[in-house]
This record gives C-alpha cells, structure tokens and sequence, in this order.
C-alpha cells in the first residue's frame, strides 16, 4: 500500500507534465496518421503510437480532472457554472484596461484551464470510442467527433501557452 501511496503522489507531482509531453506528441504526429475507420494492416509507428499513446490518455486526464477538483477545487475551474462571475467579469474588464488576469482563484485562467481539462476528457474518450467501435460506421462519427474535440483542444493549448507566458511576463515586471 505504501508503494502505491509513493507512485500515487509522484504521478500526482508530474501529471502535468506527462499529460504536456503526450498531448505534444500525439498533436504534433496527427498530421501523419493514415486511419479512418479503424487501424488499418501494416500501421506503422505514428498511426500505432498515436492510438496507444492515446488509449494512454484516457485514464491520464481522467485522474488529472478528478485531482485537480477534489476539497471543492471544482469551484475554481467551473465556477461560471455556479453562476460565480465575479472575477471572471473583473478578469475580463480588467483586459479591456491593459491589466492582465491573475493567475489561480475563480478568474478566467482558471475558466480557461478547467475548459482545458474537458477537452482533454472529451478527445481521450473520444479517441476511446473510435477505438471500441472500429470497422464499423460508428468509427467514423467517433473519428469526427474526436477531431472537433481535438482542435479545440489543440486551440486551448495555444491560448493556456499564451496566458502561461503572459504569466511569466508579469511575474518578471514585478
């Protein structure tokens, strides 16, 4: 039990990470993946990696969602859908006057990452179901519903880099 206790809090401390390095990886590979409807014979190395790598995904951004709003956490990400808009509106005012948004609290970094954290779920269940269902028409509404789930996430990945950066810059002016 201990040991899983030490696994569990070492993934715990670097799920961000891995999730950064496989969403990398399979974002930047998909532009070379040759499937359909299903694995076809004699897939080579980036359609494979990209459905095992995927598959990977799934548990991956599952627990990431589940830890990142446990102790009532889920208020921070998600509190536009408790009707909380106080510092997402203060956040939102505020760029319209050149001040960026704070990092962390109910704002809308936080809006932003807990809608990250969707889009993740929703492409690694997506890709789950293309995967379960391959052969079959269904593989192909999975298939089309994966790649609009993907560029969204593939959009959020640009503006979290962007709020990250901007992050980092106003850390450095102070």
């Amino acid at each position: 039990m201990a040991l899983l206790q030490r696994l569990w809090r070492f993934y715990s401390a670097h799920q961000h990470l891995l999730l950064i390095l496989l969403c990398l990886f399979l974002v930047l590979g998909s532009s070379s993946l040759m499937m359909i409807r299903s694995i076809r014979a004699g897939a080579g190395f980036w359609d494979l990696s990209h459905v095992y790598l995927g598959l990977l995904c799934v548990p991956l951004s599952l627990t990431f969602l589940v830890s990142n709003c446990t102790s009532g956490r889920w208020r921070q990400y998600f509190s536009l859908f408790i009707g909380d808009w106080r510092q997402i509106g203060a956040d939102i005012g505020g760029l319209f006057k050149g001040k960026l948004p704070v990092a962390g609290g109910k704002g809308l970094f936080s809006l932003i990452e807990g809608l990250g954290m969707l889009l993740l779920l929703g492409v690694a269940l997506t890709g789950l179901l293309w995967y379960l269902t391959q052969g079959s028409s269904d593989a192909l509404l999975w298939r089309g519903w994966h790649k609009h789930l993907a560029h969204g996430f593939i959009g959020f990945l640009i503006v979290h880099a962007i709020c990250a950066l901007s992050h980092l810059l106003d850390f450095f002016r102070q």
